[in-house]
């Protein structure tokens, strides 16, 4: 039996959960499916077609259900992957647009099945929050002009006072 955490984000998909887990666990280091479940007879959905996929991504469990289309994914809600570096960044920015998705500001952006993600290196958090107002405010506006973050764009806008 699967124990899943006691807080795990759920994700509403039409009838891709199994194909965007399948997706996310393919994008990301250290992560896997961890238990498929489908419909029953006399439940709302096709019986035997999947009804919910939990997979763990660096930790994080997450469930995948395929819902039907009454709700679709907003910017309301998305997930941050804070990066090590500006390569561990691109890497992931690159992997989730790939396929369909669409580039967002200030480093979010939407895969191809319409879920947000929010990928930046981990040093941008630094640059916009930089005890000196000056360089914090240099490294904002940087940072809200672009779609994928340049970390290194972000710390010359920064030092440029």
């Amino acid at each position: 039996m699967t124990e899943l955490n006691k807080i795990t984000p759920c994700l509403w998909f039409d009838t891709q959960a199994e194909e965007a887990a399948n997706f996310y666990v393919s994008v990301f280091d250290d992560a896997r499916i961890l238990r498929t479940t489908r419909y029953g007879s006399g439940m709302p959905g096709r019986e035997g077609s999947v009804m919910t996929v939990d997979f763990e991504v660096q930790g994080q469990q997450i469930t995948a259900l395929n819902g039907g289309p009454e709700f679709t994914f907003s910017e309301a809600f998305s997930l941050q992957v804070i990066c090590d570096d500006q390569a561990e960044s691109d890497r992931y920015w690159y992997a989730l647009i790939e396929g369909g998705g669409q580039e967002g500001p200030c480093g979010w952006l939407k895969d191809r099945y319409g879920f947000s993600w929010q990928v930046f290196p981990r040093e941008l958090d630094d640059l916009v929050t930089d005890p000196d107002p000056g360089r914090a405010e240099r490294a904002t506006k940087a940072m809200l002009s672009m779609g994928r973050i340049d970390v290194d764009e972000v710390r010359r806008a920064a030092d440029a006072g």
